[in-house]
């Protein structure tokens, strides 16, 4: 697992909790995410999860579904009916990937769901982008990226501005949502296609970026907002 970012001062670093069950892949998260700037603590047992989550106060948990004795749906079910742990970010992980677990793990209260085997890149971008929508969560105003003259509504799915507003198509807004995530990363196509199920290869993705940037660009044949970075993906670059 390579690292990916630069080293922050521990004071800026979120506090993540990974609860898996399996050795291996928990000290290799660990060494991942503690390479790019996370604060990391690990349990093997939702019941140790349970005992540091008394102690210690974290920004976010990476929480596997299928562990011995408690799992973590019946994890995430706890932390939601309790008060004190009710707006903590979860993201679970889970070698299943079918559509009704999907839907039980949402239905706990989970923030997000990753399906086993994953990139460590993609891991990173969703820990990143649930951490942000928390952050927004705690302001009054809705949270928007400026493209020129359009603003970016994640929440609602829409670019608008003083004389119109553009609702997205689905396949459009699956798009938006992890670019706009992750403003200024680089987002592979692998990553864009794992975000919106129904984008299958390469060249659809690229077609959908292709309309998005005639909604956003002012000419789209020379991207200021919505750019390709080649060999790697593409990198959204809002107003600052």
């Amino acid at each position: 697992m390579e690292k990916v970012e630069k080293t922050l001062p521990p004071a800026l670093k979120p506090h993540i909790l990974v609860v898996d069950d399996d050795d291996r892949l928990r000290k290799l998260l660990g060494l991942f995410l503690r390479e790019n700037n996370f604060i990391v603590s690990t349990s093997a047992s939702a019941a140790n999860a349970r005992a540091k989550l008394q102690s210690l106060s974290y920004d976010i948990i990476v929480l596997d579904v299928m562990m011995p004795d408690e799992t973590g749906l019946e994890l995430a079910q706890y932390l939601r009916k309790n008060p004190a742990f009710k707006d903590l970010p979860i993201l679970l992980l889970t070698a299943r990937s079918d559509v009704k677990e999907r839907i039980e793990g949402l239905e706990a209260g989970a923030d997000d769901y990753l399906s086993k085997p994953f990139e460590p890149r993609e891991l990173l971008l969703r820990l990143h982008a649930i951490l942000r929508r928390a952050q927004k969560g705690n302001s009054e105003e809705e949270p928007t990226l400026k493209l020129g003259r359009w603003k970016y509504n994640p929440e609602r799915d829409e670019l608008s501005c003083s004389e119109e507003t553009l609702r997205l198509t689905d396949m459009e807004a699956g798009l938006m949502r992890i670019l706009a995530a992750n403003p200024g990363d680089v987002v592979s196509r692998e990553i864009l296609a794992e975000s919106n199920k129904a984008i299958v290869n390469d060249r659809t993705i690229d077609v959908q970026v292709t309309r998005l940037r005639r909604k956003i660009e002012q000419d789209p044949r020379n991207p200021r907002y919505l750019v390709t970075v080649r060999g790697e993906g593409y990198r959204l670059i809002p107003d600052i």
